[in-house]
Formats: structure tokens, C-alpha cells, sequence
């Protein structure tokens, strides 16, 4: 049987698998992710892998990669600047709160053109006035997002837009026609934005695997997992990379069912910038009909139905204040633990964090430093420039960096737009204290947790009573935090959707184990798969909070890598009828549109053109062989005992096994 090749590249660690599709696992390895160049911690894991297992590169049959890549930036606010182009549509439409808050002062183009309801040209497109406008902002930007009124019936208004910005830019460019063929512009256009902020990153993680790949001698196809856990051609996902949020979680969840066998479950993947929970009925992973929410924003992006919040291993840990009270605070931004900065920069961390306890007084930046992540893709401010420049060198501790609060805040931005990196406090520096991880320099992280800990609380007393305190209560508020969390998802799941329900008073008195006149509890029916690098260490603790088993299966900490490659090809197409005029029924197709006089006939017509742009639409994605159905979802009305023809959507589904080589 072919051997396959599963990699996933996290916040933390690129893990990677070599799997026989008859004898399993045949070799498992992990790296530390490299952030400044990806292609390192490829190379790292798949060299692993290679010389455990004694596979010859050439008898690779196939590559599968997920990432959290897509998912982490959209947690932490990151990625590139971009130019909506809105074709058709008014000032007030891109003041939509959600549209607005993805944009997030970045530029709108208003642009005359569009369609209506029926596919008609509301106006010409402006192309002499898009171009001028793309060509004055195109130096900020690293790429433009398009959306044109009702353009999921007629994409001509885009794609001219498409072929301008090109044209006029370079740039690369995102379609909303190309990402849902559903109705709702200012949606459309928020997917459209995210996705053409993320297009550079993928792009980054593909190359960097493909050129180590190659230098391996590893030539087999490489696919890469989207957020529904099936699987499409790299060169397809580098366009829409916005498909490939949840793309890790997505793989962890069909990895975790495979290894784990248990048909309801929750599945928790614990990683090192966020968790991610699946819940699991009768062995498959549910759909979220609503689209991926992620960030705070509901796209129009299959996936599956993950929960996510910003909490793991690498969760900076910070300090917040409520009134009087004083508590930790995880994430949601991830850092370098002090404890992995210092394997590579024991000079500069030591001698830094020493000198900084010898301080008469703790300051915020004290036990925080500063990498460089990614050359800049656009121009940036002025203050950001230099910021940036300074660590051109390597790192530098944030308090010999920043001089005053407007670098604060520049230095702030470059980590938003994924230019720089902080290290800090995190978990993992904790659980190192603590002995629950030993991989790292565990003596940075003790100096790391004892500058911590002299920080001030509300009442002007230090935050901690040392290393040893501090490391057990940040162990203890992840695994509350955690509990908490698998909590709100399992409540959810059973229709209790109120924000916060988990810290409820009955909750928390649940959850302390609370037994006085009443006996308070709250316990999950389904048992906690735990998944990832850390599982071993937390889930026994976290699942005992909300009274389920745990159970870690084998290959727990590479269950991602194992749902890369297990998975398939699975795509849709869609094809809608209207009847603009009664007797005329109109066909939109990616082809065009075309006007029909019997409604039979209209829907052969449709059915065919939904399967035969499934089909091709699997086999650009990969698909060795293509099976496909299809279904009709058709509306009528009665009228005056009459019944008549609203619209009809015809959906064709297209699954297949990818292409190997052999």
C-alpha cells in the first residue's frame, strides 16, 4: 500500500507522520515551528520521520499538510493590509459593524457597477476611476479583496475588477464569487477581506514546504486540509486560504476520531496559541451550517463546527486588574516562552532577566523581548520602520527597546501585522518550574516567573509569593480556564448558547466541587479526547473538573498530522433558477446565464452544469476519481390557487480520494 506523508505546521511545533494505509503509524516526529522561515521546522520533522522510518523519499505516495496558520492570525488580529474594492454598493453598506471591525481602518473603494436581484447590469463598471484609486493605495497594501453586488449570479463586475487591479498593482486578489456562491454582499465581503489578508501567510507555509520537500527528494502532490477536514491541491489553497481556517483543528478532529474510536465524545486539542473543541457524534464531526466563526467574525467559510478560544501552551500571561482584584490573564496573544527563547539566546535572556531582578522596582516590560518575524510586504509608518529596523540584529528585551509609549504602540502593531513576535511569561515557562515539561532552558524560566511575581497587585503587594507559587497558579488557571471552557461548548451544544455560563455561580460552585445543604454538580455524558503536545499532562485534571473520563489515545500529540492524510477530496457546486417573468426561467451558471421556457428543462439544464462544475471542481482539487449526486431544493408558492415557481438551487456534491503518485 502507498505511504503518505502528513505534516502540520502549528503556533508551536510542526509535527510530522509517515503512514501505511495497512500497517498505520509508521513513524511520527516533531520540530519547533519556525516563524521567520517556515521551511526549518519542515525540514526538522520530515528528516525525523524519514530516519526513524528508513522510507525512502521516492515512495512517498502523497503529501497532506494542515496549519494553523490561517486560525492563529485571525485569533490574534493578524495578517496583511488590504483594499476592499465594493462594486455597487453604498457608503452604508461597508459601515455594517462586522464588515467595519474586519476592515479595521483599512481602505474601501466604492465603485459604480453591480447587478440586481435578476442578474441585469445595475450600471457599468468604473474602471478608469477603480484603477486610478488602486493605483494611489496599492503601495500600502498587500492585496485587494472584491466584492460586486449580487456578483453570485453574474462575476463578470469582479472579474474585469480582478484583471484591473492586476493589471494596475501586481498585487494579489481576492473574489467573494470565488469563496460562497450565497447572497449577503456585506458577509461576502467580510469573508473576502479576511481571505485576501491571509493570502501572503499560505503562500509562505506552501513554499516553504514545497522548496523542503523538493531538497528532501520528496516529489509526490502535496494537499493541504481545509476547515471542513477534506482536503484540496496546495496551488488551490494558496488561493483561498480562508478555507484553511480550522484547517488544523479540522485535521486534529478527524485525527482524534480515527485514533481515539469513541463514536460521541468531545475532542480538546490543546496547541500552543489556542483549543479547539470538536464535539463528535456517532464518529463524525458536525458542519457548522452557519459558516466558520472565528476571531469574533462569521464568515460564509465551511467548516467544521470548532469552537475555539486563545488559550494554550504558549499563552502570554499577563496580569489584570477588576476593581480591587488582581487576576491572571492567558492570551489570547501567543509568545515565545522565555524558557525556548533562551535555547537559542542564553546570553541575551540570562543576563537580561538577571539584571532586571537586581531592579528596585518591577516594570511591565521587564521579562518581555522582541523578535523580528517577516520582513515588511508594504511600506510601512515611519515609526514602525525603525521600530522594526532595531531588531534586525536578532532580539532585543522590550525595556531597552521602547522608549516612550508611542513605540509601545508601534511595536504593538508589527506584532498585529505578524512583523514581530513577543517572548514572554507563558504556561510552558510555568509547567517547566513545575517539572510537567523539561524539553527547555528551565532556569530562564524560573528567573522569567520570579520577575513576574514581583509585579503588583492592586493593593501594592507583590503578585506572587515566588516562582513555585506563581508556576502552580498559572498551571491551575489553564486548567480552570480549559474546564470552563469544554463547559461552554458542551452547553452549547445542547442549546444553553448565553455567553458565560460557565462562570454562572452555580457553575463555579460546580466546578469547586461545592457540597453544603445543596450538592452542586455538573458533569459531561461524553468522555474528553485530549489532543496535542501537552494532552498528557492536562486532560486528567481538566476532564476530572467536569466529571468525564479522559482519554488520550495513542499518537495523541500528532493526531493533526494523522487527520491530514486519512481525509478526502469533498467539494460542492451550486446552481440556482429564478423565473424573472412568469414562463421564463433564468440558469445562472459559472458560464453565464441562460433564460429557459420550461421549467423541467431549466432544471435538467441546471443539474448538469452543478455536477459537470463539481466534478472538474474535485479534480482541480485533487481528486484521483470523482463520485458525485445531486440534489434540488425547489420553492413554489400558491397564489390564488395557483401554484407558482419561486427559485430552485441545485447542489452537486463531488468526493474522490486525492491523486498519489506511484
Amino acid at each position: 500500500m502507498a505511504v503518505l506523508l502528513g505534516i502540520d505546521t502549528g503556533g508551536t511545533f510542526t509535527d510530522a507522520v509517515l503512514y501505511d494505509e495497512e500497517k498505520g503509524v509508521l513513524a511520527k516526529a516533531k520540530s519547533l515551528t519556525t516563524h521567520h522561515d517556515l521551511a526549518i521546522g519542515v525540514g526538522g520533522a520530515v528528516g525525523a520521520v524519514l530516519a526513524q522510518s528508513a522510507v525512502a523519499p521516492a515512495h512517498i505516495a502523497l503529501v497532506s499538510l494542515s496549519t494553523t496558520l490561517a486560525t492563529n492570525a485571525m485569533v490574534e488580529g493578524q495578517g496583511g493590509r488590504v483594499g476592499l474594492v465594493y462594486i455597487g454598493f453604498d457608503a452604508d453598506d461597508a459601515e455594517r459593524p462586522d464588515l467595519k471591525a474586519a476592515l479595521n481602518g483599512d481602505p474601501v473603494l466604492l465603485i459604480a457597477g453591480g447587478h440586481d436581484a435578476m442578474g441585469q447590469v445595475r450600471a457599468p463598471l468604473d474602471e478608469a476611476g477603480l484603477a486610478e484609486q488602486a493605483r494611489a493605495l496599492a503601495p500600502g497594501l498587500t492585496g485587494f479583496a472584491v466584492t460586486g453586488r449580487f456578483a453570485v449570479l453574474d462575476p463578470s463586475h469582479e472579474i474585469a475588477a480582478r484583471e484591473i487591479l492586476r493589471r494596475e498593482t501586481g498585487l494579489p486578489v481576492t473574489c467573494g464569487h470565488e469563496l460562497s456562491a450565497r447572497l449577503d454582499g456585506p458577509k461576502r465581503a467580510l469573508t473576502c477581506v479576511l481571505n485576501a489578508r491571509l493570502i501572503h501567510l499560505l503562500e509562505a507555509l506552501i513554499a516553504a514546504t514545497e522548496g523542503r520537500l523538493a531538497a528532501l527528494g520528496i516529489a509526490a502532490p502535496l494537499m493541504v486540509v481545509r476547515g471542513d477536514g477534506s482536503l484540496v491541491a496546495a496551488e488551490v489553497a494558496k488561493a483561498k486560504p480562508i478555507e484553511t481556517i480550522f484547517s488544523g483543528p479540522a485535521a486534529s478532529a478527524v485525527g482524534g476520531a480515527f485514533l481515539a474510536g469513541a463514536p460521541d465524545a468531545l475532542i480538546s486539542d490543546i496547541g500552543g496559541t489556542t483549543t479547539d473543541v470538536v464535539v463528535l457524534r456517532g464518529a463524525r464531526p458536525r458542519i457548522d451550517p452557519a459558516g466558520a466563526l472565528i476571531g469574533g467574525f462569521r464568515t460564509m467559510v465551511e467548516a467544521i463546527a470548532i469552537r475555539t478560544c486563545g488559550l494554550g501552551g504558549d499563552s502570554e500571561v499577563a496580569i489584570e486588574q477588576h476593581g480591587l482584584d488582581t487576576a491572571l490573564k492567558l492570551g489570547p496573544r501567543r509568545a515565545v516562552p522565555l524558557s525556548l527563547l533562551a535555547e537559542s539566546h542564553a546570553e541575551l535572556v540570562h543576563s537580561t532577566l538577571e539584571r532586571q531582578l537586581r531592579a528596585d522596582l518591577p516594570n511591565d516590560l521587564f521579562g518581555r523581548f522582541a523578535l523580528r518575524l517577516h520582513p515588511p510586504l508594504a511600506e510601512l509608518p515611519a515609526l514602525e520602520a525603525e521600530v522594526l529596523a532595531r531588531l534586525e540584529a536578532g532580539p532585543m528585551a522590550a525595556d531597552k527597546l521602547i522608549n516612550n509609549r508611542r513605540e509601545f504602540n508601534a511595536l504593538q502593531r508589527l506584532v498585529n501585522r505578524r512583523l514581530a513576535i513577543m517572548a514572554a511569561l507563558t504556561p510552558s515557562d510555568a509547567a517547566h518550574q513545575l517539572g510537567l515539561h523539561r524539553a527547555w532552558d528551565q532556569a530562564a524560566a524560573e528567573k522569567g516567573l520570579t520577575l513576574f511575581a514581583r509585579r503588583r497587585n492592586a493593593m501594592g503587594l507583590p503578585f506572587a509569593g515566588g516562582a513555585e507559587e506563581l508556576a502552580r497558579r498559572i498551571i491551575e488557571t489553564l486548567t480552570r480556564r480549559s474546564a470552563e471552557f469544554l463547559l461552554e461548548c458542551a452547553l452549547a451544544e445542547d442549546g444553553f448558547r448565553e455567553a458565560g455560563l460557565s462562570r454562572h455561580a452555580l457553575a463555579v460552585a460546580a466546578l469547586d466541587g461545592h457540597s453544603g445543604l445543596v450538592r452542586i454538580g455538573l458533569s459531561l455524558t461524553a468522555p474528553v479526547v485530549g489532543l496535542g503536545a501537552s494532552a498528557a499532562t492536562y486532560y486528567g485534571d481538566i476532564a476530572g473538573l467536569v466529571g468525564a473520563p479522559s482519554l488520550v489515545p495513542e499518537h495523541a500529540e500528532v493526531a493533526n498530522a494523522v487527520g491530514a492524510v486519512v481525509g478526502g477530496v469533498h467539494v460542492s457546486a451550486e446552481v440556482k433558477v429564478l423565473q424573472p417573468v412568469e414562463g421564463i426561467f433564468r440558469v445562472f451558471t459559472r458560464s453565464g446565464t441562460r433564460d429557459i421556457l420550461d421549467l423541467g428543462e431549466a432544471l435538467v439544464h441546471a443539474q448538469e452544469a452543478a455536477r459537470v462544475q463539481a466534478e472538474g471542481d474535485a479534480r482541480t482539487a485533487g481528486a484521483a476519481t470523482v463520485e458525485t449526486s445531486v440534489s434540488v431544493d425547489e420553492k413554489k408558492v400558491v397564489a390564488e390557487g395557483r401554484e407558482l415557481f419561486v427559485e430552485a438551487l441545485v447542489t452537486a456534491r463531488a468526493s474522490g480520494r486525492p491523486r498519489i503518485s506511484v
